[in-house]
């Protein structure tokens, strides 16, 4: 849907020249809606069981593509985006379930492994859905994104089998306000989170627009196609890039590989914005999504090793905050950055993946958290 979506806004009542505007403006108010349900669907995890939980995000991801698939206007589309965030939390669960079944020597491999699946459909879904909204248009790809996510809510519900069974019989608002407070009072986590929140900030100011700048270079007649080969190149080197840049953390240490993926990025930003010919983009920003993508994959077993043993499942609960966070606040600045050029967004990344990499290099050095005592935090 987000690969696509700035073709589609003319036809739901947006001027050409208010399509940049509106691109990072539903991306921002969509992204903002699900953030303050975050602890509670980690509380409601410890509460009950991971699984309902998990399969409810994507219950959430097939009502927002019907309510979009039925919008005859921008405020309904909105609506159907903005239903779309309350899937927020799931991956925290999944990663928790996977830190349990692996060794701790394969951490970050497993880790980018998972974070990779985003890649693969960002590689396979534009390079297939590109040529469907050329012919047959945005609608019909809806149609088949539901189907498809009603497959999978049936193969979570009857093929997915998780043994956990929350025991926490705490109120439910003491239970996700017990969370917030476990981050917030750990040094390393509450100066991570927002170090995390820069690095991508400055790369989701930079995708949301990348159909944008792609149509923008593209002078030919299949505009859906071009955006599906620029995309899907991006998650191409993401798909390889991911596992590649876990194995080197590995072997060579977490935080060591993530400040220098980071540093790259900061190299990396300027060139989509210098790039003036449809080709010389694609291939920087394949370049540069797929750093981003490892650097992303690897920040999730730098937040599970930053956080105690008895507080980690709490703690990964909010893991996509950072990114989620990002994917407020980096459209809603490309909205107004664009106006000046859809191409400043690339600089505008840079700064902000620079402050991150400073961010990073003061969580860095605060203490890490020790674990509670028995009992403790569980009034």
């Amino acid at each position: 849907m987000n690969s696509f979506t700035p073709l589609y806004l003319p036809r739901l009542g947006i001027a050409p020249g208010d399509v940049a505007t509106w691109t990072g403006a539903t991306v921002a108010i969509s992204g903002a809606l699900g953030i303050p349900f975050l602890p509670f669907w980690g509380a409601l995890a410890d509460r009950y069981s991971r699984k309902p939980v998990i399969v409810r995000s994507f219950v959430a991801h097939l009502v927002a593509g019907v309510i979009a698939l039925l919008a005859g206007n921008i405020w309904v589309f909105v609506l159907g985006r903005a239903v779309m965030s309350l899937a927020l939390g799931n991956s925290g669960l999944m990663m928790t379930t996977l830190e349990e079944r692996v060794p701790e020597g394969r951490r970050g491999l497993a880790f980018s492994v998972m974070n990779s699946a985003p890649p693969v459909g960002a590689f396979i879904g534009p390079l297939i859905g590109g040529p469907i909204v050329d012919a047959r248009g945005f609608p019909a790809l809806l149609v088949i994104d539901v189907a498809l996510m009603i497959g999978v809510i049936l193969m979570l519900t009857f093929g997915y089998h998780d043994d956990f069974q929350g025991r926490n019989t705490g109120p439910l608002a003491h239970m996700a306000a017990e969370s917030v407070r476990v981050v917030w009072e750990s040094r390393r986590l509450r100066t991570l989170f927002p170090a995390l929140f820069l690095l991508f900030g400055g790369w989701m100011v930079a995708l949301t627009y990348v159909p944008l700048a792609t149509q923008a270079l593209y002078t030919g007649a299949t505009p859906g196609t071009a955006v599906g080969l620029v995309i899907g190149a991006g998650g191409l080197t993401a798909l390889v890039l991911g596992p590649a840049t876990g194995l080197l953390a590995d072997r060579f240490g977490h935080w060591r590989v993530l400040f220098c993926g980071a540093a790259l990025e900061v190299v990396l930003w300027p060139l989509p914005a210098l790039m003036h010919n449809i080709v010389a983009f694609g291939i920087a920003w394949a370049v540069l999504n797929g750093v981003a993508s490892g650097v992303f994959a690897l920040s999730f077993s730098v937040l599970s090793a930053s956080a105690a043993v008895d507080i980690r499942a709490r703690v990964l609960s909010f893991a996509y905050l950072p990114v989620n966070a990002g994917l407020f606040v980096g459209p809603a600045l490309g909205s107004i950055v664009t106006r000046v050029s859809l191409f400043a967004v690339f600089p505008v990344a840079a700064a902000l993946t620079l402050l991150g990499v400073a961010a990073l290099a003061f969580a860095a050095r605060q203490p890490m958290p020790q674990a509670q005592a028995p009992g403790a935090g569980h009034g």
